[in-house]
């Protein structure tokens, strides 16, 4: 039984290790610019499919990687979604979907490859899905999305599908720049994780309540 517990413990501990190197180079190289046998070596692994053996294919390292931190990032929306209720204010419910994902980013510590991560996979056209199927299996994002769409001014449906893209955009890419200077060592517009969440969330209200242009029809 001993002897079983420390190999089930072993199995954890080096999955957690391919976990954490195959994050790192995917968020600095891009994922297809990196071999499973590439994340094997920098693990220190001896067996160059080792990334087989414990995930299987390049797309269910990358989902596991994803739901490693998608647990927690859920946990943090849950608890800031029990204290909106019914508000109707706008950017209580914008807030909600941009802090959670902050204040992982920030008790990760420093560096953290998270952030850029999500940028890499975001832009691949065959693994975007991972990360959109990750978020449609939030029941607290789900809720967080039908809670902002009540606040919402009137807009034409090509203009709400629009900023939705945009405010997508900009979470995504704005946690992947800040992640990217902070590993650099270059200077910051915003001191800290939750002051840029601050700043994130003033910018996506604006987009939301924005007046849209009327083209004359011709």
């Amino acid at each position: 039984m001993a002897g079983r517990t420390v190999r089930t413990e072993q199995v954890s501990a080096t999955r957690q290790l391919i976990l954490t190197t195959a994050e790192r180079l995917f968020a600095e190289h891009g994922v297809y610019a990196v071999s499973n046998r590439q994340v094997s070596e920098a693990a220190g692994q001896g067996n160059n499919a080792a990334v087989g053996y414990h995930f299987g294919t390049k797309a269910d390292l990358v989902r596991a990687i994803a739901q490693r931190h998608s647990l927690r990032v859920e946990e943090l929306r849950a608890r800031q979604l029990a204290g909106l209720g019914d508000s109707m204010d706008l950017r209580g419910w914008v807030d909600c979907l941009v802090r959670p994902q902050f204040d992982h980013l920030a008790a990760l510590g420093s560096p953290t490859w998270y952030a850029r991560f999500c940028a890499q996979v975001m832009t691949d056209p065959a693994l975007r899905q991972i990360m959109v199927d990750e978020s449609r299996a939030s029941a607290s994002l789900r809720e967080i999305v039908a809670g902002r769409d009540r606040c919402m001014p009137a807009l034409p449906a090509e203009v709400r599908a629009e900023r939705g893209d945009m405010a997508r955009h900009l979470i995504v890419h704005t946690a992947a720049e800040r992640e990217r200077a902070l590993a650099e060592g270059r200077p910051t517009p915003r001191a800290s994780w939750q002051e840029a969440a601050d700043g994130l969330v003033d910018a996506i209200v604006a987009m939301w309540l924005a007046p849209v242009t009327a083209r004359p029809r011709a």
